[in-house]
């Protein structure tokens, strides 16, 4: 049954639609498997380990990798295939294996030298040859000597000819504090807080910090084993492309994280897609993900005021917090849009910041408290959401300087994102917050517009053009942003009335299929109430039908709704939440977002925004 699977399945892959002209020769992909420990004691799928496998899974593993077509590949065959020199075979698979646990000699080499199946062994090593003293806290257990590979071992595994030994760095294989209140995260991609001092480590102690662990690490490998590392596996798949660099000069220009099935295999080869291996999956289990492409989500997500977390007195601000992770882990969305700015008088725009950064006053150091708080506490991914133009520098004279100058009565404060001191400071602020924090994406704030007498310089008369250049601008911040958090997501608000009726573009610079195509999702702002629709229903039914003219499977945008009538100061009633939210579903709607969700005052009520807003499928599992 599983042969005929596989080759039903192998049929579907290799499927591709006739053209009528030559295209360019896709990129080759290539299948990375990340294993660590092969254990023939594993409890199932509940053991207490979960990236234990059990080793008459991985034996089936490879016997059924072998059977149906894949062909594991080395490093060096990876490395040559991106310079050109070299093709690599049909299905080409990459097995590798990280932390240099004994079972990797004891049980996964015999298994590969019976198959010759080469293969990529990352050690930390801090832990290769462990003094009998040591323990190493891995889990489920203290792990000791007994546990960790040696230099011996290693140096037969890379005598084999087989085996290919990779960085895991030395000793960063393990979480350093990163805020003043304690929280531990990955050593790779922290700037540590000194307590006793109220700083973080600079840019450059930083980097020199990676940079010894590294080195450290690579003159061990090549003593040992006659060869020096050409990969390196970050800890945790925590990385960034300033740590890559460095790794460039010290040899190793490959490098894997843990996102996705398989990868391109091009001329950069960092942060190469890697499946990890977990709970012990037989060939039932393991077989469709081989294969698979990610299915496709209903997105759903909930956008926070961090002002409503801050409070001067600390104690009050920690109960805070745990309001908001209490709900969050029992709605369980798949998204936080989080915000980093501070707002306090509701003008639109950013007077202070909420992480550490070298141009607005910090209210609180307190967005990667938060921020690291849901991810690990309630496990949805956080997006930072920020300004695009609207920041006040402290300075009236440097405000009054960069300041896009406006007919508009009341309109946001924003800066000119045209000249070079504005530009800087906004991109500065976005790698500041990427380089303190942590963050799987970005939410451009709703101020990133342009009434068409606003720069009048730039592109008069076009209104496409003008459109296009607020949104290569955000992508510029972004691009900053990933030199310390590589591969966000993007997600950028847009008004309604750009949809409704195009011809407005000029009075936005905004533009729907535009934001389609840059941005991984556009946040629709459809608040029929904020916009005073006389008739919401109706309203939102058109504004749909409009959304399907440039979206019509409605699978990038995101339908950003208001729980909240600024308007009369009163909340939208749950009934008529949801009543809008089960007519969306009705019209073809897949993704929706709250904004703003109050979770100190329960509105919408915890019951109600957890069958509206999560991502559990029905019936909601009890959390």
């Amino acid at each position: 049954m599983l042969v005929l699977l596989g080759r039903m399945l192998a049929c579907l892959l290799l499927a591709a639609p006739w053209r009528a002209h030559a295209a360019p020769a896709p990129l080759p992909q290539v299948q990375v498997l990340s294993y660590h420990d092969i254990r023939d004691d594993v409890a199932g799928a509940e053991d207490a380990d979960p990236y234990a496998i059990d080793s008459q899974h991985f034996a089936a593993h490879l016997e059924w990798l072998d059977a149906h077509g894949f062909h594991p590949i080395s490093l060096s065959q990876l490395i040559d295939a991106s310079a050109g020199i070299a093709t690599l075979p049909e299905r080409p698979v990459l097995l590798t294996f990280d932390d240099g646990l004994r079972s990797t000699y004891t049980r996964a080499f015999p298994l590969l030298r019976a198959y010759g199946f080469p293969a990529l062994v990352a050690v930390v090593t801090d832990w290769v040859d462990l003094p009998a003293e040591r323990h190493i806290d891995y889990g489920p257990r203290a792990f000791g000597r007994e546990d960790f590979l040696t230099w011996a071992q290693l140096r037969e595994m890379r005598d084999s000819g087989l085996v290919e030994i990779a960085s895991h760095t030395h000793d960063l294989h393990h979480g350093v504090r990163a805020n003043p209140q304690g929280n531990s995260t990955p050593a790779a991609v922290t700037r540590v807080y000194d307590p006793a001092t109220h700083r973080y480590e600079d840019t450059t102690r930083y980097e020199r910090r990676i940079h010894d662990d590294l080195a450290r690490s690579r003159d061990l490998i090549a003593r040992h084993t006659g060869r020096a590392p050409r990969a390196v596996v970050w800890p945790y798949a925590a990385y960034s492309r300033s740590i890559n660099r460095i790794a460039e000069t010290l040899g190793m220009r490959v490098s894997f994280d843990l996102e996705g099935a398989r990868t391109t295999v091009g001329a950069d080869l960092h942060g190469l897609a890697r499946l990890l291996v977990t709970r012990n999956p037989g060939l039932t289990e393991l077989v469709p993900e081989l294969y698979a492409e990610p299915p496709a989500q209903n997105l759903r997500a909930l956008q926070i005021d961090l002002d409503a977390v801050y409070d001067a007195d600390p104690a009050q601000q920690e109960r805070n917090l745990g309001r908001l992770l209490e709900r969050v882990r029992a709605i369980a969305p798949h998204y936080v849009f989080l915000q980093a700015f501070a707002d306090p008088d509701g003008n639109g725009s950013a007077d202070a910041l909420y992480f550490p950064n070298r141009f607005l006053p910090m209210r609180a150091d307190l967005y990667n408290r938060v921020a690291w708080q849901l991810r690990t506490r309630t496990g949805v991914e956080v997006f930072g959401w920020l300004p695009v133009l609207g920041f006040e520098p402290p300075d009236p004279g440097v405000r009054q300087a960069l300041a896009i100058h406006t007919t508009e009565a009341g309109a946001v404060f924003r800066l000119d994102f045209t000249r070079p001191e504005a530009q800087r400071l906004i991109r500065g602020i976005y790698e500041d917050l990427a380089a303190n924090s942590y963050l799987h994406g970005l939410l451009f704030h709703d101020d990133a517009y342009l009434r068409d007498h606003e720069l009048p310089q730039l592109f008069p008369g076009q209104p496409a053009a003008r459109t296009q250049a607020l949104i290569d601008f955000t992508l510029s911040l972004r691009d900053a942003a990933e030199r310390w958090r590589p591969k966000l997501k993007t997600v950028a608000n847009l008004y309604a009335l750009p949809v409704l009726a195009p011809r407005s573009q000029a009075w936005f610079a905004q533009d729907l299929a535009a934001f389609n195509r840059a941005y991984d999702h556009s946040a629709l702002m459809a608040m029929p109430w904020m916009e005073r629709a006389p008739r919401p229903r109706r309203w939102m039914d058109a504004l749909v039908e409009a959304v399907k003219r440039h979206d019509p499977t409605l699978h990038k945008t995101l339908f950003e709704l208001q729980t909240f009538d600024w308007n009369t100061g009163r909340p939208i009633p749950e009934a008529t939440l949801a009543e809008q939210m089960l007519r969306l579903q009705s019209q073809g709607v897949r993704h929706m977002a709250w904004y703003p969700y109050d979770f100190n005052g329960d509105h919408p009520s915890l019951p109600v925004a957890r069958a509206l807003m999560s991502s559990d499928a029905f019936p909601y599992e009890e959390r």
